[in-house]
């Protein structure tokens, strides 16, 4: 059992992972103001008409900028232990997982309109802002956690003495 909390920790002790935790829920509710702020001026304010399904396009523009807006934050404060020679493979991979949290937020959202037939401003923020919100965020932060940040000390090596 020990192992497996040792591997889970990365290295860090309890009193790391629980700032780093707190760290990402403040970037993620960061974030959360930006898309959920972002979708409900483009996609039901009526300043701009976007092609295709007005609230599914805008979703996908919500989420790209506030993607941006959380690598930033979450480079330079959440998981700031990456060395800096990362940061282009590390952006490409944050990406990617942006897109698999951006996925499950737009499932979400198609379900309740294609599906359950649901078009309102209120169902629409629901599946994809409360809903599709909850899901991905799980999902994010696994994968920030595990594939795209890790603890400095994790990756250093021993420093040799020589004498």
């Amino acid at each position: 059992m020990q192992n497996l909390i040792d591997r889970l920790l990365k290295g860090q002790t309890w009193r790391e992972w629980i700032r780093e935790m707190v760290r990402f829920c403040v970037v993620g509710l960061a974030s959360y103001v930006v898309d959920v702020g972002l979708f409900n001026l483009l996609a039901h304010s009526g300043l701009i008409r976007l092609p295709g399904d007005q609230s599914m396009t805008a979703k996908i523009i919500s989420v790209a900028v506030s993607v941006i807006f959380s690598w930033f934050i979450n480079r330079v404060w959440t998981f700031d232990a990456q060395p800096d020679n990362t940061k282009t493979t590390e952006f490409v991979q944050f990406v990617l997982v942006n897109i698999g949290g951006m996925l499950i937020a737009l499932a979400c959202l198609g379900f309740s309109r294609y599906v359950l037939g649901l078009r309102t401003i209120l169902a629409d923020n629901i599946s994809a802002n409360i809903v599709g919100l909850i899901l991905g965020t799980a999902f994010r932060y696994v994968m920030y956690r595990y594939v795209v940040f890790t603890p400095r000390h994790a990756e250093q090596e021993p420093a040799s003495v020589e004498e």
